[in-house]
C-alpha cells in the first residue's frame, strides 16, 4: 500500500507543478470554450444549456490531454523502477497484454476526443474541415471498443462476469459484445456528465478510489500502479476544475476516462460493481437516452432538459450544490458497490 500511495503523491506533485503552465499554454493557443450554439444529440438547439452556461465561455479546455500525457509518461518511468527496487510484481493477467489493453483504451479514446475538441474550438465545424458526423464518431467508438473487448477475451482470457450472490457467470464469446457495449456506454456517459465544474472528475476520483481497493483484492500490481498514478493526476486537476473552473477536461479527457473506467471494471471482473460504483454516470446517460427516445417516438420531451444535472440546474439548483450532493451520492454508491464486490 505504501508503494501505491507514493505513486499517487508523486503523480499529484508533478501534475500540480505542470498544470498552471499548461493552462497558460491553452490561453496562448486559444484552446478555449467559444461562444457557440449548442445542439443536443438530435441536432436541435439546446437553448436552456446555452442560457445556463454562457458564463463559462473563455475557459480553457483540454485538461484531459495533460492528464493522459502525464499518466503515460509517469507509468513508463516509474513502473520499471518498481521492479528494479525489488518490489514483487503480481498480476492477474500477462503483464504486457494487460498494459496493451489499458493504454490502448486510455490513448485511443483520448485521440478521438482530441479530434472533437479541435473540430469544435478551432472553427473546423464551420469550415467542414475533415468533418465527422455524430453517427460516424459513434461508429469509431464502437470499433475501438470491439478491439478492446477482443483483446480482453483472446489475449487476457477474460470471458466471465461476477454477479453478487450468483458468482462468476461464463459468457464465452458473448463477453465481446457485452464488453464493447459497456465501454461505449461509459465513454459517452462520462462525456454527458462532464457538464458542471468538478462533477464528472470528482465522481471519477471516488470511483477510482473504490477500484483501487478492489485491485488490491485481486493482487494486480499493474492495475493498482496505473490507478495510483491516474488518481494523483486527477486530484491535481480537480483543484482547478471545481467551481468556478479554471480548466475543463474536454472530450479528450471525457471519452478516454469513461472508456478506461469501464476497462478497469472489466479487468477486475466486477461488472455489477462497476454499474453501482459508476451509478451516477448511468443515471446521466439514461436520462439523455430517455429524452432522445421520447422526442423520436412520442414527439415530445420527457424532461424540460436533459441530462439529469442540467434538469436540476434548470429547476434552480446552484451548480456547486448539485456537484457536492452528487459527490455524496457517488460516495454512498461506491461503498455499496465495494460491499457487493467483496461478499
Amino acid at each position: 500500500m505504501s508503494l501505491y500511495l507514493g505513486l499517487l503523491i508523486f503523480s499529484f506533485i508533478i501534475t500540480s507543478v505542470l498544470i498552471v503552465p499548461f493552462i497558460n499554454l491553452l490561453y496562448r493557443l486559444k484552446f478555449l470554450r467559444q461562444k457557440q450554439i449548442t445542439r443536443d444529440f438530435l441536432g436541435l438547439r439546446a437553448k436552456i444549456f446555452d442560457r445556463l452556461h454562457s458564463k463559462k465561455e473563455g475557459t480553457p479546455v483540454g485538461g484531459g490531454l495533460l492528464i493522459i500525457i502525464m499518466v503515460c509518461l509517469l507509468y513508463v518511468i516509474l513502473f520499471p523502477l518498481i521492479n528494479i527496487l525489488g518490489v514483487y510484481i503480481s498480476t492477474a493477467h500477462p503483464i504486457k497484454e494487460e498494459l496493451n489493453v489499458i493504454f490502448f483504451s486510455f490513448i485511443s479514446f483520448g485521440l478521438l476526443g482530441l479530434y472533437d475538441d479541435f473540430h469544435k474550438f478551432f472553427g473546423f465545424e464551420k469550415s467542414g474541415f475533415f468533418g465527422l458526423r455524430l453517427r460516424e464518431k459513434f461508429l469509431i467508438q464502437c470499433i475501438l471498443a470491439i478491439v478492446v473487448a477482443i483483446l480482453l477475451y483472446f489475449n487476457l482470457g477474460i470471458d466471465f462476469i461476477y454477479i453478487p450472490f450468483l458468482g462468476e457467470i461464463d459468457l464465452g464469446l458473448w463477453f465481446v459484445p457485452l464488453s464493447a457495449f459497456i465501454i461505449v456506454s461509459f465513454a459517452n456517459a462520462y462525456n454527458i456528465t462532464d457538464g458542471l465544474d468538478g462533477l464528472s472528475t470528482g465522481l471519477l476520483m471516488i470511483c477510482l478510489f473504490a477500484f483501487w481497493i478492489l485491485s488490491h483484492t485481486v493482487i494486480d500490481t499493474v492495475l493498482s500502479a496505473f490507478i495510483s498514478i491516474w488518481l494523483g493526476a486527477i486530484i491535481a486537476f480537480l483543484y482547478f476544475n471545481v467551481y468556478p473552473a479554471r480548466l475543463w477536461l474536454g472530450d479528450v479527457g471525457a471519452l478516454s476516462f469513461g472508456a478506461t473506467l469501464a476497462v478497469v471494471g472489466l479487468l477486475i471482473g466486477k461488472i455489477a460493481a462497476l454499474a453501482i460504483i459508476g451509478g451516477l454516470y448511468i443515471v446521466e446517460i439514461s436520462t439523455s437516452l430517455i429524452q432522445i427516445l421520447s422526442k423520436n417516438f412520442l414527439k415530445k420531451k420527457a424532461f424540460a432538459v436533459a441530462p439529469f444535472h442540467l434538469w436540476l440546474q434548470n429547476r434552480g439548483w446552484e451548480e456547486p450544490k448539485i456537484v457536492m450532493r452528487a459527490w455524496l451520492a457517488g460516495l454512498i454508491l461506491a461503498l455499496f458497490g465495494l460491499w457487493l464486490a467483496v461478499i
